[in-house]
């Protein structure tokens, strides 16, 4: 649409309520080095919230992560033994043997850390946690007119149809509900194009026309857009924000019911010092091959490592930036961020403003929480392997600039954590490359190399095979715990049947061991451009659902893929028996372009869910609100 084309009635209705300007200073960050400094010091932060006593929820978060860090330690102590036992064997090359050591020590604490979370999650689907956050004693109760709330997306340059398609169904049903007074519904827009800012605008109108009034919706457009999302909803919160004692933050492709936004209110009433409650998302809408093998891994092994953070983090949780709940005033005053100071890829705007929000709230003396409990959270996941890798290369850099402030004054231990695994999530690639290079390096040095026999009764042919079997069953016993979960919890029967559940994870786990070494080359680099600051254009397409022009994924793959393949041809030539020690991570890499262009087609997801394959519960019965998103 041309903007000039804008009917005159549109342009003349009133887009926004009058402002309530509101303060939402940043505060400039003391920096990595100074804010050690200070911590050696034992100097307090002056921002920090008051001292108080501590409540039973905190002694039992105490208590798991304890729990938590000896069994990884535990376990990353033993696998260090064995690989150590085996390069005893053989120790000509002692500084590759060390590194080697080194490397596996940190990769195999992490796979540890994943287990053991997981774990949790399935320990706790049949011992109710008392201590995590409960919608009990919470139905009945009846909202004041002081909680009033609004429900926010902030977008940029999105399509208008599908992104209005969702908010109606979410309109919709908040409208339906006893407390529809108190929300109030904006749309953010970030969006640069005039063109598309022309639809967003008629979307609205006609949309708001179709609401008529049972619901307050607003759209306003920014014209200075800094900082990303982030500034876009700190740009609300200085307009509006004091208007509102709750907001609820979407994203573009978010639906949510306004029965569980409803509930959401209630939880932060019932909890007053609870700063941020972050539900967890269903992924469903999109029926790729690639999207409905995330939608499906994320519904059941997601499952269980979100019920595990949940149970080890509890009060100081996560923060994922949307389908989430956040008090207004103390988000005001305490989350505002400032840039990171100096120049290249890891400074100016925080890109991964999430975490960073949360460890601020934190630090304020507010309760982030994640809840599993609620349904009717609902998101998209990329539709194609080069869609979420554009998604992660930002993500990638985000997490790196947020490693800067692991040492910020005032932040918990836990989420000083958080700020660390979540730069940890992409260093493991380029780390779990080198490990192989310097391993596949020691397997030509050291071709006749035969660790001894450490448990013969176990059957092991040597060290080597019980490490890697220990390792393995690490990545995987995950997926099998998942499966177990959901069949003696009696919920087979929404995944298409206990055949259809178990025949869907081994394909997903078979078709994820096949990209991992695509994504594992892909963060390599991403990590390997924000460290030096060099530019890297990944272009992809938008939110909605397409297939993969060969040509693209050429051009995206082709120089990894020939990389590849001359490493292999020159390894055959000169040790041959070593080839086939590659294959597991060479084959995926050398077919990266055929794998991204098969698993984006539609046809195929489409296939396997009509007979059962990669079903989800939202596939099997279709919730009321996302059948209204999708209409």
């Amino acid at each position: 649409m041309n903007p000039n084309d804008i009917p005159a009635a549109i342009l003349r209705q009133r887009t926004a309520p009058p402002l309530l300007r509101g303060s939402m200073t940043p505060r400039p960050w003391t920096g990595f080095w100074r804010g050690m400094r200070l911590a050696l010091s034992g100097v307090r932060d002056k921002d920090a919230g008051m001292p108080s006593i501590r409540q039973a929820w905190e002694y039992a978060a105490s208590r798991r992560r304890k729990t938590l860090v000896a069994l990884v330690a535990a376990s990353t102590v033993l696998a260090a033994e064995l690989l150590s036992y085996a390069q005893s064997t053989n120790n000509a090359h002692p500084v590759l043997h060390f590194i080697q050591l080194a490397l596996f020590v940190v990769l195999f604490g992490w796979v540890a850390a994943g287990f053991v979370t997981a774990l949790m999650g399935f320990w706790v689907q049949w011992h109710p946690d008392a201590h995590a956050l409960s919608l009990a004693g919470t139905e009945s109760m009846t909202l004041s007119g002081d909680a009033r709330t609004a429900v926010i997306m902030p977008i940029c340059n999105e399509p208008a149809g599908p992104v209005f398609s969702g908010l109606r169904a979410t309109c919709e049903s908040l409208a339906k509900g006893a407390s529809a007074e108190l929300f109030d519904v904006y749309v953010l827009s970030d969006t640069s194009d005039p063109a598309l800012r022309a639809r967003e605008l008629e979307a609205w109108s006609s949309l708001r026309e179709q609401l008529g009034e049972s619901c307050r919706l607003y759209y306003r457009v920014r014209e200075r857009r800094t900082r990303r999302k982030a500034g876009n909803v700190a740009d609300f919160c200085r307009r509006w924000g004091k208007n509102y004692r709750y907001m609820v933050v979407l994203d573009a492709d978010s639906v949510m019911t306004g029965g569980t936004i409803t509930k959401l209110v209630r939880l932060m009433e019932a909890h007053p010092r609870a700063g941020i409650i972050q539900t967890s998302p269903r992924a469903c809408g999109v029926q790729t091959l690639h999207a409905r093998i995330q939608q499906f891994a994320g519904r059941v092994a997601g499952r269980l490592f979100t019920a595990g953070m949940q149970y080890w983090q509890l009060g100081e949780s996560h923060y994922w930036g949307h389908n989430a709940i956040i008090r207004v005033e103390p988000f005001m005053k305490h989350c505002a961020l400032a840039k990171l100071p100096g120049s290249g890829g890891l400074s100016g705007e925080i890109l991964s403003h999430d975490f960073v929000e949360a460890a601020l709230m934190r630090r304020a003396g507010y309760h982030t929480w994640l809840t599993t409990e609620l349904e009717g959270s609902y998101e998209q996941q990329p539709s194609n392997l080069m869609e979420e890798l554009q998604r992660d290369r930002r993500w990638c850099q985000g997490n790196l600039m947020n490693f800067r402030l692991v040492t910020e004054p005032g932040l918990q231990p836990v989420h000083r954590a958080m700020l660390f695994t979540g730069a940890m999530a992409y260093v493991s690639a380029p780390l779990w490359l080198g490990f192989l290079l310097i391993s596949l390096s020691l397997r030509l040095l050291e071709p006749h190399m035969h660790a001894a026999t450490l448990f013969p009764w176990l059957g092991m042919s040597s060290t080597l095979d019980l490490l890697w079997t220990f390792t393995l069953s690490l990545l995987f016993l995950p997926r099998v715990l998942a499966v177990i979960a959901i069949i003696k919890q009696g919920e087979q029967g929404a995944y298409g049947g206990s055949a259809a559940l178990v025949k869907s994870a081994l394909l997903e786990a078979g078709l994820s061991a096949l990209q991992a070494p695509i994504r594992m080359m892909a963060h390599t680099l991403f990590v390997l451009t924000a460290l030096t600051g060099l530019n890297l254009e990944w272009k992809s397409p938008g939110r909605e659902a397409q297939s993969i022009p060969w040509g693209d994924a050429l051009r995206r793959f082709m120089p990894v893929m020939m990389a590849v393949a001359l490493a292999m041809l020159a390894v055959y030539h000169s040790h041959r028996d070593a080839v086939l020690w590659l294959l597991p991570v060479g084959l995926p890499l050398l077919l990266a372009a055929p794998m991204t262009v098969f698993t984006s087609e539609s046809r195929w997801g489409l296939s396997l869910r009509r007979h059962s394959w990669l079903l989800t519960p939202e596939e099997s019965a279709i919730p009321a609100v996302l059948v209204r998103a999708w209409a």
